[in-house]
């Protein structure tokens, strides 16, 4: 990832290969490898409606609409600067299809967005459970990362709301809480399909789970072979450096 900064308050990164331009915060929430991961987890038809929950500066909506080219593409986010910083993204790439939507994910009407009405729903929700470890200083990092009044439940909930029968839903989550990502997801209908793991090392446990539910639908799932992120430290395997890229 290159940077180039553009003020004091936000810089213009580029990413898979220098093929993604995104504006994002210098300071506070900076999206990390892990939306990469989603956005090549969840896979996008040309016909969908692909609606991001929790978008921060829409990166996974970006590189959805760049690699997939889906017909729509909505980014819900909470925080005002992080939304606008998305249409302005997307024009920088030339994207028509994709909308942002400054809201919050917990209401259960949102002006131009209609329940069960996306055949795809992505979300990034933040890893940390309410009043776990220590809180973080800056405002908009910790309302990424940290659940604070929107838990987990939230986004499963939102999810499930606004996707159509047979609808699909991927989300990445700390793998240390994929039991309870699982059992919210069948709470509410949502049956996991696909699950992969992702080991920083090959001799380390799993850090993150990406998950793919559908709604509605059958027991059987696929456990997809572990991704390894780093060969030796500061070096990425094969399959990381080829998800990292534009190919």
């Amino acid at each position: 990832m290159t940077s180039n900064s553009s003020s004091s308050n936000e810089s213009r990164d580029t990413i898979l290969d220098g093929s993604i331009t995104l504006i994002q915060p210098t300071h506070g929430y900076r999206f990390s490898i892990e939306a990469i991961l989603l956005a090549r987890f969840a896979h996008a038809n040309a016909r969908d409606r692909v609606l991001e929950l929790g978008a921060g500066c829409g990166v996974v909506s970006i590189i959805m609409a760049t690699l997939h080219r889906p017909r729509e593409v909505v980014a819900i986010e909470i925080q005002p600067a992080l939304a606008a910083m998305i249409p302005r993204s997307a024009a920088i790439n030339q994207l028509k299809s994709v909308n942002a939507v400054n809201a919050d994910l917990r209401h259960k009407k949102i002006p131009g967005v209609e329940p069960a009405s996306f055949d795809l729903i992505v979300a990034n929700p933040p890893y940390r459970a309410t009043a776990s470890g220590r809180e973080n200083p800056e405002h908009g990092r910790r309302v990424a990362r940290g659940e604070g009044e929107t838990v987990l439940m939230d986004f499963v909930a939102a999810a499930r709301r606004y996707a159509r029968s047979g609808g699909r839903v991927a989300f990445v989550f700390t793998a240390r809480r994929s039991g309870e990502l699982i059992s919210a997801m069948r709470s509410k209908q949502l049956e996991p399909k696909r699950i992969r793991f992702v080991h920083p090392r090959i001799t380390t446990p799993a850090s993150v789970m990406l998950v793919e539910a559908r709604v509605g639908g059958g027991i059987e799932v696929a456990i997809e072979p572990p991704l390894i992120l780093y060969e030796r430290p500061g070096i990425y395997t094969a399959e990381a450096r080829a998800l990292l890229s534009s190919s």
